[in-house]
């Protein structure tokens, strides 16, 4: 095998938007793939979201969109970060629609308005009049995930903000939103890293009944033993106490197993075995319980090891993780199974 390989299940995807198309109870369901769809594969996941119910897909910027357009032809498109004269021009062309955050709307592409109810970022603090050429109102949760009263009073200031536009599309749920507020859902919710099966909330994705989409597998490219007072990596951060076996593992952070990611756990065949050491830019050690051969296969993530965990560990969000990941054919195989 490669250094390590990417498995993408697409039959884990299809179950998520099943997942949450029931949670929504009739709101359509916006897959969100913007960043290579949380490095997932912006193309593959797009068309088995959309065949799967979702109606529409929400992307970051004009360029994604633009080159999504090639290959999902006539897909609803949402591009929700701000755009210049020349994004617009583009959008205009390739059929997309834009979120606009101020009060010079342009013409010629339907428009979704956003509102800013407690972002603190992008958004209008009043909703204006709006042109013929809006299709849709937004606003963003901020705290959907740890504070349900801000969420509810964002929701009912949102409610509050377009119950006079109800005919447009209203949209505010994000993931933690849709799963945990039926206030929230309005005629469609943003979706995004429920739809990869990772929990919003850093809990076990089980617990919402998500289905992980992306493993990442590799193999011990060295087995040794280190005797008291020998280390491995760099600034020898572990140093062996008693003799102890290692494995070297051929990734590491320029691959997106991160640097803050000494202490977690993969699995060793069938073991769950510490991250020691630093990890270096191509490499990590794992400590064994005992001599393995060359070849033994590590699973980073998938099989019970959950990058909900890995997160924790690295003090950060399974999002930053997950685009975080490379699948460069330079640097990784790359599989994508479908069911």
């Amino acid at each position: 095998m490669q250094r390590s390989e990417i498995t993408i299940d697409l039959g884990a995807l299809r179950q998520n938007v099943r997942t949450l198309l029931t949670v929504l109870a009739g709101s359509e369901l916006w897959a969100v793939v913007k960043a290579n769809a949380y490095g997932h594969g912006a193309v593959d996941v797009a068309r088995a979201a959309l065949e799967s119910g979702a109606t529409a897909l929400c992307i970051a910027t004009v360029a994604e969109a633009v080159t999504l357009r090639r290959d999902l032809g006539e897909a609803r498109m949402v591009v929700m970060g701000p755009s210049d004269e020349d994004g617009v021009a583009a959008a205009r062309e390739a059929r997309l629609e834009l979120v606009v955050a101020r009060e010079d709307v342009p013409d010629g592409v339907p428009v979704h308005l956003k509102l800013d109810t407690g972002m603190g970022r992008w958004g209008l603090s009043e909703l204006v009049r709006p042109p013929s050429n809006v299709v849709g109102l937004m606003s963003h949760l901020a705290s959907a995930d740890c504070d349900s009263v801000f969420t509810e009073r964002q929701i009912e200031l949102f409610r509050s903000a377009t119950a006079d536009h109800a005919h447009l599309t209203r949209h505010l749920a994000n993931s933690a939103g849709a799963l945990r507020f039926p206030s929230a859902r309005f005629d469609a919710a943003r979706c995004g890293i429920a739809l990869y099966g990772l929990s919003p909330f850093g809990e076990h994705p089980a617990a919402d009944g998500l289905a992980p989409v992306l493993s990442w597998r590799s193999e011990l490219a060295a087995v040794k033993r280190l005797e008291p007072g020998e280390s491995t990596g760099y600034g020898r951060r572990f140093v062996a106490d008693r003799p102890t076996w290692i494995g070297i593992v051929p990734v590491g952070y320029g691959d997106g197993f991160r640097r803050d990611l000494t202490g977690t756990r993969v699995r060793v065949g069938d073991d769950l075995r510490r991250v020691i050491g630093t990890v270096s830019m191509d490499a990590f050690a794992v400590e064994l319980a005992g001599e393995l051969p060359v070849g033994a296969p590590v699973i980073l993530v998938g099989d019970g090891v959950l990058l909900e965990s890995h997160a924790l560990v690295a003090g950060t969000i399974t999002y930053e993780l997950a685009t975080g990941i490379d699948s460069n054919a330079t640097r990784a195989g790359r599989t994508v199974l479908d069911a």
